[in-house]
């Protein structure tokens, strides 16, 4: 059994908790929180699970083999580098650190302590996000153009992080997994109302290698809740809804053709068209589960197996150099940045 303590009882905390708690490769040792209130309830619904509000506690526990970081955004530096330096194996919620400096020294840190480092990128645990990657991968969308991205609420509002570092870092994950590989450039602008220095709204564009553009809005700040992304791709383009549990995904096969009706004198609607392909819409079967489940299952077996996790220190370092690149490009008003 891998024991495991939870740092961070709060909104994400208690999913976490539960996870481990039912996973029969694993046991939850301890969850310490500041708030004495949550651990009250923590008892309440698992006695059996110690509990603290001073972090060195578990930390000094040395039969807990791994710790499980859902505290906020400032603290992930110092907590996971201490539970690394403490010999465990660390899950942490993303973003994984604050900055790339310090997200490489906790990847240079758990490859010396030979521990397994996970980010908390859930997104990449959705099936229907996996299967996306699929076909992407096997390349029937055939060459990817662009892909557009939105992701708004209204709230919950963060303190410490911007809506990008909340927001754009679970899109930003889905990228570099569905395309292999990193953004190249960015540029972005965003609009701050509610707390002083933390944007609301970020509107960003993305550069990926062949040529593939990326546009992002992340919102707090909207009354309707959406996670739509479209992919468009040369042979045929692609939505996933993240609202629609039940049919997440279509595929829709229309794109440009290659053989074009050229008239000499365009004069009626008919001939404009003549260079579109409309075909059907399918809707593959996918079969949805928890994707938390399944992140946490797989930290588990990582630990147990001594594999490398899909979503690792390095991946968890990528996502942090794009979203300092967008923190540069608003700062200098949307200027191009390199990531």
């Amino acid at each position: 059994m891998v024991r495991v303590a939870v740092i961070g009882a709060g909104h994400w905390g208690p999913n976490l908790l539960r996870n481990f708690h039912d996973n029969h490769l694993s046991e939850v040792a301890w969850v310490c929180d500041t708030d004495s209130g949550r651990l009250s309830q923590v008892s309440a619904r698992f006695p059996g699970v110690s509990t603290s509000t001073d972090v060195n506690d578990l930390f000094a526990d040395e039969s807990v083999d791994a710790v499980v970081i859902a505290s906020p955004t400032t603290t992930h530096f110092t907590l996971a580098k201490q539970a690394l330096l403490s010999g465990k194996h660390v899950l942490v919620e993303k973003p994984i650190s604050r900055s790339s400096e310090e997200a490489g020294q906790l990847c240079d840190l758990a490859v010396q302590q030979g521990l397994t480092l996970m980010v908390g990128h859930v997104f990449v645990y959705n099936p229907a996000v996996q299967k996306v990657k699929d076909y992407l991968d096997e390349g029937s969308l055939g060459e990817v153009y662009y892909i557009s991205m939105v992701r708004t609420n209204l709230g919950p509002i963060r303190m410490d992080v911007s809506a990008s570092w909340d927001l754009a870092s679970h899109d930003i994950s889905i990228l570099n997994y569905w395309l292999g590989t990193s953004a190249l450039t960015c540029s972005a602008t965003g609009g701050t109302w509610i707390n002083e220095g933390r944007e609301d709204v970020v509107f960003a564009s993305l550069r990926y290698p062949k040529e593939v553009m990326v546009n992002l809005h992340v919102s707090w700040l909207n009354p309707r809740k959406a996670r739509d992304i479209t992919v468009v791709g040369e042979r045929r383009m692609l939505t996933f809804s993240d609202m629609d549990l039940s049919e997440p995904i279509r595929i829709y096969d229309k794109t440009v053709t290659e053989e074009r009706t050229i008239p000499t004198f365009i004069d009626n609607f008919a001939s404009f068209r003549a260079s579109v392909r409309e075909g059907d819409i399918t809707i593959p079967r996918v079969a949805m589960g928890e994707p938390l489940r399944t992140e946490c299952d797989h930290f588990i077996e990582c630990i147990v197996e001594g594999r490398p996790p899909l979503t690792g220190g390095p991946e968890g370092l990528a996502v942090v150099s794009v979203l300092e690149a967008i923190d540069r490009s608003i700062a200098n008003s949307g200027q191009e940045e390199k990531v």
